[in-house]
C-alpha cells in the first residue's frame, strides 16, 4: 500500500457493457448497458474526486487477458478493481480466475479489490489504501 499522501493509481477492469448478458439471474435485476456505463462514469468521477489517477480497462472475454496484460506491463497501479460483471456470474468463473492470476503474475505487489456495482469502485479501492 502507498503512503496516503502519494498519488494513488487505480485500474478498473470490467466487461464492455455491450457484452454483458443482462438476462443472467446472478446479476442485479434491471441492469442494462446504459446503467452500467452511467455507473462506470460515477465510479471514475469518484476516484478523480479523491485525486487518484484512475484508468478504465473494459474487456471482452476473448481478449481480456491480453488487454489486462497490456495495462499491467505499461503502467503501475496501487490497486486493480475487478468489476462485478466479471466476478458475480458463475459462468465467468474461469475468466475471473484468469484475470486474478494475470494481476498476480504481472503486478504481484498490487492490491486487488472487488466492487459490487460500478458506483462503489472507489470505495472498493479505498479499502486497500492507508488513511482512507
Amino acid at each position: 500500500m502507498n503512503e496516503s499522501h502519494a498519488l494513488k493509481r487505480v485500474l478498473f477492469v470490467g466487461l464492455e457493457p455491450e457484452v454483458v448478458d443482462y438476462s443472467d439471474p446472478a446479476l442485479p435485476p434491471g441492469f442494462d448497458a446504459s446503467k452500467i456505463q452511467a455507473g462506470i462514469s460515477i465510479g471514475m468521477e469518484q476516484m478523480a474526486a479523491r485525486q487518484w489517477h484512475a484508468e478504465l480497462c473494459l474487456v471482452r472475454p476473448e481478449t481480456a487477458i491480453v488487454m489486462l496484460e497490456r495495462y499491467l506491463t505499461t503502467g503501475s497501479y496501487d490497486c486493480v478493481v475487478i468489476g462485478g460483471g466479471i466476478r458475480i456470474p458463475p459462468k465467468n468463473l474461469v475468466l475471473f480466475e484468469a484475470l486474478v492470476n494475470t494481476i498476480h503474475k504481472h503486478a504481484p505487489n498490487t492490491s486487488i479489490a472487488f466492487n459490487t456495482v460500478p458506483q462503489d469502485t472507489a470505495d472498493a479501492a479505498a479499502r486497500w489504501f492507508d488513511g482512507e
